[in-house]
């Protein structure tokens, strides 16, 4: 007897699609952006596998129902401990993915309009949280230039601050992306397929030139910064080697160990250094690759340093006459009843 072999499902011919033809195809999407969308649909899927009792091959775009969605941001949150933050991207994926849905299946209208009115939650931007020049010293001086992974990790580090460069830009540089014969530069490519070229200073150039010598392959495509294995480091790979490099350099520089220290915190630090050096925001965002000079604004209202500035030549006002102090009191515990 012959079987007839289960056909794809409308949620599997919209997720080809979706990814083929949409995010690759016609908008060109750079490779993260499409894994930050395939991660997200990913743990959505799983999700309602689990909550309809079916395998993901056979669920259907009736599945992404309102109430589904609802549950599965909660999820989030409650069980997988995720930050508002990337609670909303996951979101923006699953609205972009239904969007798509919506304009090539008009019956799934109905319940996409549904899911993509559900808002983004707000969340408060924290404190940047940077290094002054003693602490980043201080972290750089920690590797062990004795050792070769001590030499890459110093001058990944130097060359994080040099450039203020994203963890996935650095870890992606090959090493043919430094000119370091004519214009001492470095390229990257950043969000978006954008490039740009950082200058480097004279010390950076002199370290990176004696780190080459010591690559296991001279290839232009070789990476710049590869593990024990010959391959690009991780981006928490990184991450575990400036934890063993904050824990070593605390002895040196205590307020280290009051700091939680990420490779984007060298960015943040590289920014406020930037500032405080008198360099004007907009040069600073062509320095980081922001897009929106609103990014990079976040740095001028963080820089305690500039607003004692400011404080300082704003002269006191002067009140005159005698106080007494018996209203004084009076006065704030009527203030405090009245809250």
């Amino acid at each position: 007897m012959n079987t007839i072999p289960n056909k794809p499902t409308d949620l599997s011919v919209m997720i080809y699609k979706f990814f083929g033809d949409y995010l690759i195809q016609h908008r060109r999407l750079s490779h993260n952006t499409v894994a930050a969308y395939r991660d997200s649909l990913r743990l959505y899927l799983l999700f309602l596998s689990e909550r309809v009792k079916r395998p993901v091959a056979r669920l259907c775009v009736d599945d992404m129902q309102y109430d589904n969605t609802l549950d599965f941001l909660q999820h989030l949150e409650e069980q997988r401990h995720n930050s508002v933050r990337t609670r909303n991207g996951r979101l923006a994926a699953i609205k972009c993915f239904l969007n798509y849905v919506a304009i090539h299946m008009p019956k799934a209208m109905p319940e996409a309009s549904k899911v993509l009115a559900i808002p983004q939650k707000t969340w408060g931007r924290p404190l940047i949280d940077y290094l002054d020049r003693i602490e980043i010293e201080a972290l750089i001086s920690a590797a062990d230039n004795r050792t070769w992974s001590g030499q890459r990790d110093q001058i990944m580090l130097l060359l994080l601050y040099n450039t203020g460069a994203r963890v996935s830009e650095m870890t992606a540089l090959k090493v043919q992306d430094i000119d370091l014969q004519y214009q001492h530069t470095v390229r990257f490519y950043g969000k978006g397929r954008k490039e740009r070229v950082v200058p480097l200073w004279s010390r950076t150039v002199t370290h990176l030139k004696s780190w080459l010598s010591m690559l296991p392959s001279e290839q232009s495509s070789a990476s710049l910064f590869p593990n024990r294995f010959g391959h690009p480091m991780t981006r928490s790979g990184v991450r575990k080697r400036l934890n063993l490099l904050q824990s070593k350099a605390v002895k040196n520089c205590p307020s280290l160990g009051q700091k939680c220290i990420t490779p984007h915190t060298i960015r943040h630090t590289t920014a406020m250094h930037l500032l405080q050096s008198g360099v004007d925001l907009s040069l600073i965002a062509l320095w980081l690759g922001h897009e929106q000079i609103e990014t990079t604004h976040q740095y001028m209202t963080a820089n305690l340093e500039m607003k004692k500035a400011v404080l300082a030549s704003l002269e006191p006002i002067k009140i005159k006459g005698k106080r007494n102090p018996k209203l004084l009191p009076e006065s704030v515990l009527a203030y405090l009843e009245s809250l």
